[in-house]
């Protein structure tokens, strides 16, 4: 079982910058590919970003490449994602997931732990 906790959230600026954290529970964090999903009002949960065990790969959706970054530090149990050049249209709750393969990394059905999300707006 894993627990995730994400932290960060809260309200930017256009062209401004946020941190999201999520803090995972357990002793295998380091076995799971991890990523964050987003969901704004009215929409369907969409991925944003994925990381492989110890950081070999990542991926991202098209609309945040260049803008955000995803990271892991296996020894504190917690993954990352650098928000920057904010956008209104980044305005969503955000998810942090987990699963124990990395394929396929954009699919919300294989990703075995979520977290409860944390609330990004921005501000035009």
């Amino acid at each position: 079982q894993v627990q995730l906790v994400e932290s960060g959230g809260g309200l930017g600026q256009t062209g401004g910058s946020l941190r999201l954290s999520c803090a995972a529970s357990g002793r295998t964090f380091s076995l799971y590919a991890m990523a964050w999903f987003r969901q704004a009002p009215g929409k369907e949960r969409e991925f944003v970003a994925a990381i492989s065990r110890a950081g070999r790969s990542t991926a991202y959706v098209d609309a945040v490449k260049g803008r955000f970054t995803i990271s892991r530090d296996d020894t504190k149990n917690t993954v990352y994602l650098q928000m920057n050049n904010l956008k209104p249209q980044d305005t969503a709750v955000y998810y942090c997931a987990a699963r124990t393969t990395y394929a396929s990394v954009s699919t919300t059905t294989e990703y075995n732990y979520w977290g409860q999300g944390t609330q990004v707006a921005v501000s035009s």
